[in-house]
């Protein structure tokens, strides 16, 4: 009978993790930064008055993703001073918002962060909030560029801030966090050209490297063999680093451009977009040196994105283009375009794939759904009344799925 209970007991527990670890988006694009989710069922179509679980006003405005962990969401915002993108109001009175709300759509807490003023005078497209959140389940961790890395507990208590640069730009900062470990790493490109590792205890820099030239691509850890390596594409290259130290792994040729798009991973390959000249590089992780032209280079083509990421589904890549506004399905193997379809909105968010489906997001033009297969087939085109911007990335969290934009968080059921 014991016996009885314990498998039942233990069954019971493995379930709860189970759909635990179903609802959590802990980080920019989600698990190990891919876009994408193992969830099934996901919405296909809503409209304003069909298939909105709930739809709550923010504080401010913002680029940032939500995050999501044990059944709440955490975001962050700007207010008070270039609000949209513009110039509008004095910068004296910007604040910086850090905001959690439960998955029902309730607002927990609201903390208000000073910013280093001053901060750039405009900010084109992506305002003061750009970089997403992450946490490591127990506390969370945000960038707010010139303003700092903060921690807060979930409680929305801060517990250091950390100062990585004091450069702005036009831009803004758009690169959000990375956890390895008990650091927290940051590419603070804009505000002093390094890539920064802080420790997650005290707030202290534990590294720093520089040549992060033109960058607002988030690192990416990529799993080789039983270690990590942290990647990050820069103007003009690919470079690669021992996450826990710092050390300078490889390196490759890489886009000659400033670079947005963020990396994505497949069995030990690195996948590689970005430029206003279209471009996309395969490179295989484990090398030392200068790589380029070797072996671990698999293959270079003429396909990419300025702001926008891939995402890897069954053997292919898929993105829409931000720069031309096409949508490219391009093979793993090498590197073949399968397709290139003309696409009718531009989007800023990076997609979402999951379900057999691609989630792609416009700025101003609603959601399209795909077909995620290498045949490009469109499912749904689903708007929203919603008179602001989208320019942050999808996720999905206990089978919903939730949009961000400029004014509202939209949480999407079936």
């Amino acid at each position: 009978m014991k016996t009885k209970l314990s498998v039942v007991v233990s069954l019971f527990v493995f379930m709860v993790t189970v759909d635990s670890m179903a609802v959590e988006w802990r980080q920019f694009r989600g698990p190990g930064g891919q876009g994408a989710t193992s969830e099934k069922n996901l919405p296909l179509m809503w409209s304003d008055t069909e298939n909105i679980a709930w739809k709550r006003e923010l504080p401010g405005y913002g680029a940032s993703s939500p995050i999501s962990l044990d059944r709440r969401l955490y975001l962050t915002c700007y207010s008070g001073y270039g609000d949209g993108g513009t110039d509008a109001g004095r910068m004296e009175d910007l604040m910086l918002h850090v905001v959690c709300i439960s998955n029902r759509g309730q607002f927990i807490w609201d903390e208000h962060v000073e910013p280093k003023l001053p901060e750039s005078k405009t900010v084109r497209d992506h305002g003061y909030a750009g970089p997403t959140p992450a946490t490591d389940g127990q506390h969370l961790y945000v960038f707010f560029g010139k303003s700092g890395v903060l921690k807060f507990d979930l409680d929305g208590h801060q517990l250091w801030r950390a100062d990585v640069g004091e450069n702005t730009h036009r831009w803004g900062c758009g690169t959000s966090p990375v956890l390895h470990g008990d650091l927290v790493i940051v590419n603070a490109s804009v505000e002093s050209e390094s890539l920064v590792a802080i420790n997650k205890v005290d707030g202290k820099e534990a590294w720093r490297v520089g040549g992060m030239v033109a960058s607002w691509n988030t690192p990416h850890l990529v799993d080789v063999g039983n270690r990590r390596e942290l990647v990050v594409s820069v103007k003009n290259k690919i470079l690669a680093f021992d996450p826990a130290t710092g050390a300078e792994l490889w390196q490759c040729a890489g886009i000659e451009d400033y670079v947005c798009p963020s990396i994505v991973s497949h069995e030990g390959v690195v996948y590689v977009i970005g430029g206003r000249q279209s471009k996309a590089i395969a490179i295989r992780a484990g090398g030392r040196g200068d790589v380029t032209g070797s072996s671990h280079e698999l293959w270079r083509t003429n396909a990419g994105a300025n702001v926008c990421s891939p995402v890897v589904h069954d053997g292919h890549l898929y993105w829409v283009s931000d720069r031309n506004k096409v949508a490219y399905c391009v093979r793993l193997t090498d590197g073949e375009v399968i397709y290139e379809k003309r696409f009718p909105d531009q989007p800023y968010a990076s997609p979402l794939v999951g379900d057999g489906k691609l989630y792609i997001v416009t700025r101003n033009g609603g959601t399209y759904v795909l077909a995620a297969k290498p045949k490009f087939e469109q499912l749904a085109h689903n708007e929203l009344d919603d008179h602001s911007t989208f320019n942050a990335s999808p996720i999905v969290a206990d089978g919903r799925l939730f949009l961000r934009s400029d004014r509202f968080l939209y949480c999407i059921d079936r």
